[in-house]
């Protein structure tokens, strides 16, 4: 078995509980109460919770176009028969087992005569923050149970403080619910362990309570579960498996015990699933992975140097608790979740196409390592209360970290490029009183939300992207960002087969005369961004209405 513990009073020792200063033994951690524990663990949900919710109604911008694209689009035509499927969907690189939590929730509201506008747009980041308040409460265990309580506390502020968790983890990325997945397999990973540990070497009594916890077939299953949603999440799981299998007496039996029948068992459920969606016989996981990982296919939207990852992605995402996590890996010199952070940034890195969202799920443990080092500095302020009248390093730190992080986190998730779900959420209500039409967006692909936005089955058009199979073939969006008005000619024709057009203000310039010509009035123009990201700045989104229709 991997040995796992706990350490004391040495220089890498985790810091002890507030009341005491002292770092709790293994047998001190193995009599706390179980109700207090409980106790504590519901605090800790209660409050998640609230915040997660919050967060969710907080989120009004858009990040990437997988939340909507490759899950609430999807749902939507699953719920209500109609709503449109990128080409990733008609190769079977995707599983529906994540669109399908939604699809249950789309059919409810409908039931219930609840899908208006307003609830179609929030009810799923809503249902998005009962999954992260769960994995900000397995956050919490986790670093409890691996140093202490008072690292628990630090960590947990870690995790609801950075901003990009913030800015995250409430949309419905796969990648958000695979973060929470990554956390709760990692806590009852490590429970295991700590069960068969206590089980060699305290009493019976003390052995069957212990016999509670539970076994690592959960870690398992959850592990499982993340794989089936994001075939990457491998990556994580062959690190910490292999960890753990290279000290095993047992490997036989883990392998046949364990592994294969919860892995076959999750394969086959998730197969005939998608076997029912598809309508033919998909392996989803192995189309996701020849795909991205031994053809490349991915490289198609943008590559990024291989040390982006170490050197811009990740800090981008940890901030400012980057040094403060540096300080808690050194310290507390737990490296089997620090080498799991390396291993995932290293792997990824090898792959040309990079997102932040791709690495989601270890940041979570660089801010439990955050926490480790705010703890520590509690500990010490313990010990240094004689100085006043001047602010302790804990408390310039926890100063800096809200200023940097709050006001960003904030910004983010209202303001930066809130253009394109407003538009959307415009529309919706148009539609709803019988204003509209049909929409072209001349825009980059998978600009805005689609139908899962709008909740109204009237033909809308937006510019193609789907790779070509001929290298250096230009697709739609890249045709009208070369050519806007001569595309728009030669594709359309007369723009009066729609009622409403949707584009950048960077490209109205181009089309203006067009549109004129075609007897388009501008109806309203919506903020979307005071700088650009990988384009020309896109400040503003415009609709333009049909004279007629008006």
């Amino acid at each position: 078995m991997m040995s796992h513990r706990r350490r004391s009073r040495a220089a890498g020792s985790p810091p002890g509980d507030a009341s005491t200063g002292t770092p709790p033994t293994p047998e001190k951690s193995g009599r706390v109460r179980p109700w207090a524990a409980t106790a504590s663990n519901r605090k800790v949900l209660v409050f998640a919770l609230a915040f997660r919710a919050a967060n969710a109604l907080l989120v009004r911008t858009y990040f990437n176009p997988d939340e909507h694209w490759q899950c609430l689009e999807v749902a939507h035509r699953v719920a209500f028969g109609y709503g449109h499927l990128t080409w990733e969907w008609k190769r079977g690189l995707r599983s529906y087992l994540h669109p399908l939590l939604f699809a249950a929730l789309y059919k409810t509201l409908a039931l219930l005569h609840m899908d208006t506008p307003w609830v179609m747009v929030m009810a799923p980041r809503l249902v998005q923050s009962l999954f992260a308040a769960f994995g900000d409460l397995y956050l919490y265990k986790l670093s409890k149970l691996i140093f202490n309580g008072q690292v628990a506390k630090w960590t947990l502020f870690s995790q609801l403080v950075n901003w990009f968790m913030f800015f995250c983890i409430t949309r419905t990325l796969s990648n958000s619910l695979e973060t929470v997945l990554t956390v709760a397999g990692l806590y009852y990973w490590f429970a295991a362990i700590e069960s068969s540990k206590a089980t060699s070497i305290v009493s019976k009594q003390h052995a069957a309570c212990e016999q509670s916890i539970p076994s690592r077939k959960v870690a398992l299953l959850i592990a499982a579960l993340s794989c089936a949603i994001r075939p990457t999440s491998a990556v994580t799981w062959l690190y910490v498996g292999l960890l753990d299998f290279i000290q095993m007496k047992s490997k036989c039996r883990f392998i046949l015990l364990d592994v294969i029948p919860v892995g076959a068992i999750v394969l086959a459920v998730t197969t005939l699933l998608d076997w029912w969606m598809y309508g033919s016989w998909v392996i989803v996981p192995l189309n996701f992975l020849k795909f991205n990982l031994l053809s490349s296919g991915g490289d198609y939207y943008g590559t990024h140097v291989f040390h982006w990852y170490f050197t811009q992605g990740f800090p981008s995402m940890i901030w400012t608790f980057l040094p403060f996590a540096l300080c808690g890996i050194v310290k507390s010199q737990e490296w089997r979740l620090s080498g799991l952070i390396a291993w995932v940034l290293g792997v990824y890195s090898i792959l040309g196409h990079k997102e932040f969202r791709f690495v989601l799920p270890v940041l979570p443990l660089a801010l439990m390592f955050s926490g480790y080092c705010l703890a520590s500095m509690s500990q010490s302020k313990g010990k240094n209360q004689h100085r006043k009248g001047s602010l302790s390093r804990l408390q310039l730190s926890v100063i800096l970290l809200v200023i940097t992080n709050v006001p960003m986190a904030l910004y983010m998730s209202l303001f930066h490029q809130r253009g394109t779900e407003d538009v959307m959420y415009y529309l919706s209500k148009e539609a709803y009183d019988g204003r509209v039409r049909s929409v072209l967006f001349l825009m980059p692909c998978h600009s805005t939300p689609y139908y899962s936005t709008l909740h109204y089955n009237l033909p809308m058009r937006f510019l193609d992207c789907t790779p070509s199979d001929s290298k250096g073939t230009l697709d739609e969006s890249d045709r009208f960002l070369t050519s806007p008005s001569e595309f728009v000619g030669d594709v359309f024709g007369n723009l009066s087969a729609f009622s409403h057009i949707v584009l950048f203000e960077s490209e109205e310039r181009h089309v203006l005369q067009l549109l004129l010509h075609n007897s388009f009035l501008e109806m309203r123009r919506f903020f979307h961004s005071h700088f650009k990201i990988d384009r020309d700045l896109q400040s503003a989104v415009v609709v333009y209405s049909w004279r007629d229709v008006l």
